[in-house]
């Protein structure tokens, strides 16, 4: 489910809740970085506003390659930049409710009306807010399945995201200025939900699709913390900076977790180290897109440069996310084969309403979205 319901407190505050980060070169505008944040999904009425209560950034730091190999790994730099939306208490106008905000950026503040089509923009920087048709597609019977019976079923290719609705955000921003003429082509981005006022908790946060609800979720693989749901410590974490005090907790659960989804195949394609630690887990730790603002846009990218590092071999592609990319498939052929045989699909290959190639990017809302889904695998 992408980052849909990804820990109880999000199920218990979808005003709090990511589904979903993408981040994609222009395709209108070579040079320029979109970056597309969803919050809370599966609410019943297309005139959901945001709440007036939660600050939602997006962060964004350079990025160098540390090593390549089986030990993969990014050096993250110091200089940061961010985009963060704060929305008033909405007002009653016309018969009917309309919500302002701003968006903070590193050039300076952008006024925002919500559902406002055209956005708003300042320099090189457009920003638009408003409800918009969910852009994530899975068969959940096929990937909660999985968790659940620890095995590849026949899918059913039914798209239980089709007609749902979420908030979105959306940015697009000149990337060559963003950390001068030093800084390399790479960037790191996290979407997070922060609390307004004297008192700072971050409520939510994500970074690379599907960490939480296709990896950490899974504690019957976990032999240290089998008891623990560990996905709201993990969204406390500040993604660029993971604390040590749970460091064990969270490579634990990915190492189990993803050791069983390898076994799925039958064969080993991701051997554990003497320690019991799986060749992606430090990589997938550092939890945050890669994407390289240097190249053009492509629908389909996601994790290619880290595949690439991997490997240890040039990147090709702008890496980042685009909403249309069937990361579901990406995610999972990852997991249980490493690429090492065939494609593991779960029958959906594109969104209900896909994405446009022209800003705002995402559909309109659907006005009578269908009722809440029962999610496979997903706890009550």
């Amino acid at each position: 489910m992408a980052d849909h319901g990804a820990g109880p407190r999000n199920i218990a505050n979808p005003e709090i809740d990511i589904s979903d980060l993408c981040a994609f070169p222009s395709p209108a505008h070579p040079g320029h970085l979109v970056m597309a944040m969803n919050v809370c999904p599966f609410q019943p009425s297309p005139s959901i506003l945001f709440s007036d209560a939660i600050d939602y950034r997006l962060r964004l730091r350079p990025l160098r390659v540390a090593s390549a190999g089986p030990r993969a790994a990014f050096t993250v730099g110091e200089p940061e930049r961010a985009f963060s939306f704060t929305f008033d208490v909405p007002r009653a106008a016309g018969g009917r409710l309309v919500q302002t905000g701003v968006c903070s950026t590193p050039s300076g503040d952008i006024s925002v009306t919500v559902g406002d089509e055209a956005g708003a923009h300042s320099g090189d920087t457009r920003v638009f807010a408003g409800c918009r048709a969910d852009s994530f597609f899975v068969d959940q019977r096929f990937s909660g399945g999985i968790r659940i019976h620890r095995r590849i079923p026949e899918p059913t290719a039914i798209d239980d995201i089709a007609g749902q609705n979420v908030l979105s955000l959306v940015v697009e921003t000149d990337g060559a200025t963003l950390f001068g003429d030093g800084a390399g082509p790479l960037v790191g981005i996290i979407g997070e939900t922060m609390t307004r006022g004297s008192y700072r908790a971050r409520q939510d946060r994500v970074g690379r699709p599907e960490i939480k609800n296709f990896i950490m979720m899974d504690k019957a693989s976990d032999s240290v913390n089998r008891d623990l749901d560990v996905r709201d410590l993990y969204s406390e974490e500040d993604g660029f900076n993971l604390r040590s005090a749970y460091l064990g907790a969270y490579r634990a659960r990915l190492n189990g977790s993803m050791a069983a989804y390898d076994a799925l195949d039958g064969k080993t394609d991701w051997p554990l180290d003497e320690r019991g630690n799986h060749p992606l887990t430090e990589l997938l730790l550092a939890d945050f897109l890669v994407v390289d603002v240097s190249k053009p846009f492509t629908e389909v990218s996601y994790f290619e440069i880290e595949s690439a590092v991997l490997r240890g071999a040039a990147h090709q592609t702008c890496g980042g996310r685009w909403l249309n990319d069937d990361i579901v498939d990406t995610v999972l052929t990852l997991l249980v084969n490493n690429g090492n045989g065939p494609r593991v699909s779960d029958g959906v290959d594109s969104p209900a309403a896909p994405a446009s190639r022209a800003f705002p990017y995402l559909r309109h809302p659907n006005p009578n979205p269908p009722p809440l889904p029962t999610l496979v695998g997903i706890p009550e």
